[in-house]
């Protein structure tokens, strides 16, 4: 009885979380129509969600002709110097725009970001203007950027209504990049990156765009998902753990998914530009989210299991094990397990010369091509030494070397003493000495008696 109460409790009103706040959204991709709002314009830090701007940079400038997305960057030693998480290139690294999109948004590589930046507004400060012109010419009123990835910053600041707004304009003004917010992952050298969206390939039709995480934000999504040709945005923002956010961002689809006949009876919530901003501080989450109750130390990295930090207690996770796909009662779970695509293939330097390897690849390389040049050095030097003595040997020539002339006449003797030991028959087995010295003292014998003068008849 209690277990069914608490079941119809998460079922009626599955968003009530026991988490601190949170802030959630979901609009339709098309109209701009809000579906569902809470605490949607209040200020948040945007953690890697900040990257959804940086491409759409990065895009607008491919439109306008500024850049191709086969144009090469530089990895900077500011750019190598970024904070976890990255890619670790060491600086002189050249990658082509179109790489460094994909790396960005299946990796979240920070250090990647900031050679986008780079490569495009000249600086961080340069391209952080550049953000932040676009913001504006969006309407993102409540959202001003001071870098490409996201990383900790007071200044760094966005709203769930301004990232809807952002993701609304990206899928609207770039329809033949769609491919870059739905990467199931990335493949450079023998190294495979996964999408740390844990909503791609478990729910269905979701197809984008990115997450984010610091402690003082929580964790955040920016997703999408069509269905019967119905496109959705869904923004959560403030969530304690993967797990959480993933259940969150699915409830918000499930909400806008479904067909309700009496809609007509509730008022609307309007527009997605006609949400009013609040003018207060951004939360600051970080005690409850990186706090010490923590049973691990939460990090974008670790997303690979939706229920990786959810106690098998919670009303999360009783919620994420009975919440069902579409089809009534007896669909399957809603988020399944992982059916990711294959990866895409991502190299560093340019097109018509590809490396394929990842930075420890290369390290290992390196290395190894330094010890077999060592040998190969070694190698030589005996061959040209063997070479030397074998001229001398032969046509009695002078040969340059660094050695003295007695120093020459040595190793001559020497090899000389050698090549003869070498050439020379192996001792014979005891038996066929003892046969040898037998057939010597009888010849003797024949020899004598046949000097002997012959015997008186």
């Amino acid at each position: 009885m209690l277990v069914a109460a608490t079941c119809a409790a998460v079922s009626i009103a599955p968003l009530s979380a026991p988490a601190a706040a949170e802030a959630l959204l979901v609009i339709e991709a098309d109209t701009g129509k809000v579906l569902h709002a809470d605490q949607a314009t209040t200020p948040w830090y945007p953690a890697s969600i900040t990257k959804i701007m940086t491409v759409y940079v990065a895009l607008r400038a491919v439109k306008e002709g500024r850049m191709t997305l086969e144009s090469l960057l530089r990895v900077s030693a500011n750019a190598a110097a970024a904070a976890p998480t990255k890619m670790g290139f060491p600086p002189g690294t050249t990658v082509t725009l179109d790489n460094a999109i994909k790396m960005l948004m299946v990796k979240s590589a920070n250090d990647i970001a900031v050679v986008i930046a780079e490569g495009i507004g000249g600086s961080v400060e340069g391209f952080s203007d550049l953000m932040n012109a676009n913001a504006r010419r969006l309407g993102m009123t409540q959202s001003n950027f001071v870098n490409p990835h996201g990383l900790p910053a007071d200044q760094q600041i966005t709203s769930a209504r301004d990232m809807a707004m952002l993701a609304r304009a990206a899928l609207r003004e770039f329809p033949e990049y769609n491919h870059y917010w739905s990467l199931p992952g990335v493949r450079l050298g023998k190294r495979i990156y996964r999408n740390h969206n844990n909503l791609m390939g478990r729910y269905e039709g979701v197809d984008g765009m990115k997450t984010g995480f610091i402690c003082a934000s929580g964790f955040n999504v920016v997703a999408t998902a069509t269905r019967n040709g119905k496109r959705l945005i869904a923004v959560v923002l403030g969530s304690p753990s993967p797990a959480v956010r993933a259940v969150k961002a699915a409830q918000l689809f499930e909400r806008g998914f479904q067909v309700r006949p009496l809609t007509w009876l509730t008022p609307g919530l309007g527009q997605i530009d006609a949400l009013q901003p609040v003018n207060v501080d951004p939360p600051n989450l970080r005690d409850q989210t990186c706090g010490k109750g923590r049973r691990r130390p939460p990090s974008e990295e670790a997303e690979n299991d939706p229920l990786a930090d959810v106690a098998a207690d919670s009303p999360y996770a009783v919620f994420l094990s009975t919440l069902r796909g579409p089809g009534g009662a007896n669909a399957g779970p809603l988020l399944q397990d992982v059916r990711l695509g294959e990866p895409v293939r991502v190299y560093t330097g340019p097109a018509s010369a590809p490396v394929d390897q990842a930075p420890a690849e290369a390290k290992a390389s390196k290395g190894k091509t330094k010890t077999a040049k060592k040998k190969t050095g070694e190698g030589k030097a005996t061959a040209n030494a063997g070479s030397a003595t074998l001229a001398n040997s032969s046509a009695g020539a002078p040969v340059a070397t660094d050695a003295a002339p007695e120093g020459k006449k040595k190793a001559a003797k020497k090899a000389a003493t050698k090549a003869a030991s070498k050439d020379a028959p192996k001792d014979p087995p005891k038996e066929a000495k003892k046969d040898s010295q037998t057939a010597k003292v009888n010849a003797k014998k024949t020899a004598a008696k046949k000097s002997e003068p012959p015997a008186k008849q």
